[in-house]
């Protein structure tokens, strides 16, 4: 035996569960992240909170019209993320309503004061003095630089606003400009050179959406149409307290079923792809805390098909392991062959399902993305875990010669 890798594989082990102790337990106290699977939040249907529908009534002054409904959408979508909600849902009905589920909110009034207040835009100097306010500015639109090609926003003030805008960019050139929405800074450009016009760019962006976003941002400085309350509520969680807990029993249930069918059938390989699966779990779990990814039943499905893919992955990796072995080929070099074989399956599985995830990211809303999010982070784990970790804890295996004959490997 080398006792090398076998002080290895024990060394893993043991960081294992420690890690898995420190999700569930506060291991270390004083320190507020643990236990790190607290700051997974949940979602509207797990945890219940408000559901608000508003509605754009027709002023004299305003008008509703399609491109304001949108703007008064992209005002609330900006501040309801200052509740600190899980997956904030910002929709609408018809041409003229808006529906906003707000999870982790137990106060339907205050949460609708929030939502329709008069949103307030200014333009502070470095040392915080508010020069301009979104009353002087005209509008915001975006397009692409004619001679660079890059992304920008184009603003265009007032009258008084150029007025304004002219004096302060000659005092400050050289320094920064902050946009200001209800106390957050949205964008903080840098003053070039006097801006006598009244017209400015600020760029450079990444895309034309990211443009097209601050832009509608610049322009919904205040709402554009007036809104009234046509419904607020207080929503329970659409799975109560004791359906999530026999849910969580029976998710523990069905993975301790698969751990023991991987160790019977495929016995050394499925110890090793179980504590890879162990590993993949809390690396998925981690990084959904990192993230602050907001857990929905939606979101729960993702997580356990890409844990599914998981373990399917190692499945094919293993028989072809034994295939291998059985064709007379050493442990080391048949571990080599059967990965070989198997990657491009693996490979080919995991990709079009990442491909389905980007179509439902990008077509979705609310919890559809939720579960496309978490489906591709687990996707990606599952490739990293499947291929790279259990290769290498095989090796490990192999190498500390623990087990060397090939019935162990289901051969």
């Amino acid at each position: 035996m080398k006792w090398d890798k076998i002080l290895k594989l024990l060394g893993i082990i043991l960081v294992v569960a420690v890690v898995a102790v420190m999700a569930v337990k506060p291991l270390i106290p004083g320190v507020q992240w643990l236990p790190f699977t607290n700051q997974i939040k949940q979602g509207l249907d797990l945890k219940g909170g408000v559901h608000v529908v508003l509605e754009a009534k027709d002023t004299p002054d305003a008008p509703v019209t399609p491109d304001r409904v949108k703007q008064a959408m992209a005002i609330i979508e900006t501040r309801v993320n200052a509740f600190g909600v899980a997956e904030p849902i910002v929709q609408m009905e018809g041409s003229r309503r808006i529906i906003v589920e707000l999870a982790g909110i137990n106060d339907p009034d205050e949460a609708v004061r929030n939502l329709i207040k008069t949103a307030y835009l200014e333009f502070k100097t470095e040392d915080g003095t508010t020069v301009l306010t979104g009353r002087q500015l005209k509008n915001a639109v975006e397009g692409k630089n004619p001679q660079t090609g890059e992304a920008e926003v184009n603003l265009e003030f007032e009258p008084d606003g150029a007025k304004i805008f002219a004096e302060v960019t000659a005092k400050n050139v050289g320094k920064r400009l902050a946009i200001v929405l209800d106390g957050n800074v949205i964008q903080s450009p840098g003053i070039r050179e006097p801006i006598p016009n009244g017209r400015a760019q600020i760029s450079p962006y990444e895309s034309l959406d990211e443009a097209h976003n601050i832009a509608i941002l610049l322009r919904s400085g205040s709402l554009p149409v007036k809104l009234e309350v046509m419904e607020e509520r207080t929503v329970g969680p659409t799975l109560g307290a004791d359906s999530l807990d026999k849910s969580v029993k029976a998710g523990i249930a069905g993975i301790i079923a698969i751990l023991a069918f991987m160790i019977i059938y495929y016995r050394v390989p499925g110890l090793v792809a179980n504590l890879a699966l162990s590993i993949y779990t809390l690396l998925v779990l981690i990084i959904y805390a990192a993230l602050n990814v907001t857990m929905t039943l939606p979101g729960i499905a993702g997580f356990l098909l890409s844990l599914g893919m998981a373990v399917d992955a190692n499945i094919i990796i293993f028989e072809r392991l034994k295939e291998e072995l059985k064709s007379g080929k050493t442990l080391r070099s048949g571990i080599d062959a059967g990965f070989k074989r198997a990657f491009v399956a693996i490979l080919d599985s995991n990709v079009t399902t990442l491909i389905a995830a980007a179509v439902l990211y990008y077509f979705g809303t609310g919890p559809i993305k939720g579960f496309a999010i978490t489906l591709s982070i687990g996707i990606l784990c599952s490739m990293f875990t499947a291929i790279t970790m259990t290769r290498w804890l095989l090796h490990l295996v192999a190498a500390s010669n623990l087990a060397r004959n090939n019935k162990l490997y289901g051969a």
